[in-house]
């Protein structure tokens, strides 16, 4: 029995859930953009990074042509005048999203910066708001969120786990 298996609370997305949630945003992306032509996707290491890839596949399957997706660490493409999605696993204080749009800027200069996560579990601290959430999962401080996915973790899953 692993650490997490000892700790967990809850399971908040299985492995549909998650695909559901993901094909559902993908969707939300092309409508708010009116496509997604000029739509730039970046992962937030590590779990963010194998989400933005899943979402470039469903956009590509949606539009009918590539998608455009990195990561922030390595592999960020051309942004300059196009609309990025950041995308991140979990949301909570603001914090790691904020690095990440700062990091960002350094690569170039977006038309607009959005943001989509697989969960927002509230409890911000910075006046940012995801643009795209895959579901809202109201948590206490003492109370964490972990996202396993199939390329890291063998499946997929979001659970609670005590702090």
């Amino acid at each position: 029995m692993s650490v997490t298996e000892r700790r967990l609370k809850a399971t908040v997305l299985d492995a549909e859930q998650i695909r559901r949630s993901l094909s559902r945003i993908a969707h939300e992306i092309v409508e708010r953009n009116h496509g997604a032509g000029e739509v730039v996707l970046v992962g937030v290491y590590s779990r963010g990074d194998h989400l933005a890839r899943r979402l470039a596949g469903q956009l590509e399957e949606l539009e009918g042509h590539p998608i455009a997706v990195g990561a922030i660490k390595s592999d960020v493409p051309d942004v300059d005048g196009k609309v990025v999605v950041l995308v991140d696993d979990v949301i909570h204080r603001g914090r790691t999203a904020r690095a990440a749009m700062d990091a960002l800027l350094d690569f170039g200069r977006p038309r607009a910066i959005q943001l989509a996560v697989l969960v927002d579990r509230g409890h911000r601290e910075l006046p940012i708001r995801p643009d795209y959430v895959g579901k809202n999962v109201p948590t206490s401080d003492s109370e964490r969120i972990e996202v396993l996915v199939a390329e890291e973790d063998g499946l997929d899953q979001a659970v609670i786990v005590a702090g």
